[in-house]
């Protein structure tokens, strides 16, 4: 018995120690280089040139696990259904779910003159599920009001890229009395106050566009100011108001229809979506350019890496020809600007509207209508 107990410990213990030394032989796994963290400083994926985003995209999608399968990322367009900032987030939509392999929906929150939305877009829980289109100068003119009492500002968000920039336009609709600009002009001056316009909302674009045209020319509207491009046409084509400021591409199914008469391009040179019009400056002989800014951004806080594996895919699907040819049957001017420049070009802003701002506090009607105004028309 006493060998036998002998014999028993003898294999015990050596099987602890090929335990033992079979443990220490296996060495733990070395941290894959996508667990690094981006290094400050460093630039981000989505300056990358067009050939790289699908393995940028791959590379932060590494780091982070994201997106996870299944689970939906929301658009937020601060706008009115129907109009060409919506309309172009939703010819983006389909093609992020296509690189990121997840369900992209499109969400319109409309209200304020866009401030319901971006507030609402701001304030979304920074994961990488929510991002939304921020329009320029329109996002700025909201949180450099003091008196909007903004609860966003240019910090609380995160540029992932631009997607076009839309020249102005002045308008009328086709049984207008006004067939040229000049008439428009001439009616201004004829009955100051008395000559409605439409825009897209109190602050943006339009808006400036029809302040500068004012001091340009010496005249004055009655502005309308309504919550998207889609409203203030149709407040146009009913009879509602008597010109409207809009954008090129607010105005292609109404100008194929022969629905409307487009006056004038307020941006540097004329578009080849309406061909013969002519530029603001070649009809007055004075310059003046308005533009609306369309790009996308996340609220503040999303961490970087989803921002640039967003950046990338963003970027991926602005190359598409696909997304190209939807964007000029739209007649969306397609202008590709990167986080980076993008950002740039927003700070530059904040520092040239501040003037056209006052100016634009002492118009009269400067509160969204709640519905359709009755028609005003000059004596």
């Amino acid at each position: 018995m006493k060998r036998l107990l002998v014999s028993m410990v003898a294999v015990l213990a050596l099987a602890s120690l090929v335990v033992v030394g079979c443990s220490q032989s296996a060495p733990a796994p070395a941290p894959t280089k996508a667990a690094e963290p981006a290094k400050a400083g460093e630039p981000t994926k989505a300056a990358a040139p067009a050939a790289q985003p699908t393995t940028a995209a791959s590379a932060a999608a590494a780091k982070s696990n994201w997106p996870e399968k299944g689970k939906p990322i929301t658009i937020i367009v601060a706008s009115d259904a129907g109009g060409s900032s919506d309309i172009g987030a939703r010819l983006l939509a389909p093609l992020i779910e296509k690189e990121l392999g997840v369900p992209v929906q499109v969400v319109n929150k409309p209200g304020a003159g866009w401030q319901v939305g971006l507030t609402e877009l701001a304030k979304a829980k920074p994961d990488g599920y929510t991002f939304g289109m921020a329009v320029l100068p329109q996002a700025n003119t909201i949180y450099l009001d003091p008196e909007r009492k903004a609860a966003f500002d240019r910090k609380s968000f995160l540029p992932i890229g631009l997607q076009v920039q839309d020249p102005g336009v002045i308008a009328v609709s086709s049984d207008s009395k006004y067939k040229t600009l000049q008439d428009v002009i001439d009616a201004a001056k004829a009955n100051p106050g008395n000559i409605t316009a439409s825009t897209t909302g109190i602050m943006g674009d339009d808006h400036l566009n029809l302040l500068r045209t004012q001091q340009a020319l010496g005249i004055k509207f009655a502005p309308v100011h309504f919550t998207g491009g889609a409203p203030s046409i149709a407040a146009l084509l009913g009879g509602h108001v008597d010109v409207n400021f809009n954008n090129v591409g607010d105005y292609m199914t109404q100008y194929k229809a022969g629905s409307v008469r487009i006056l004038a391009v307020t941006g540097p040179s004329e578009t080849k979506y309406y061909p013969g019009v002519k530029t603001f400056e070649a009809l007055t002989g004075k310059k003046q350019e308005s533009s609306s800014t369309r790009g996308f951004v996340y609220p503040a806080g999303t961490p970087q890496d989803i921002v640039d594996t967003m950046a990338s895919a963003f970027k991926k699907a602005w190359d598409s020809p696909d997304l190209q040819k939807k964007l000029d049957d739209q007649a969306l001017t397609a202008r590709y600007m990167t986080p980076k420049e993008f950002g740039d070009y927003w700070d530059q802003m904040d520092t040239t509207l501040p003037g056209l701002m006052d100016e634009a506090r002492k118009e009269p009607g400067t509160t969204a209508p709640t519905a359709v105004p009755a028609p005003t028309k000059a004596p």
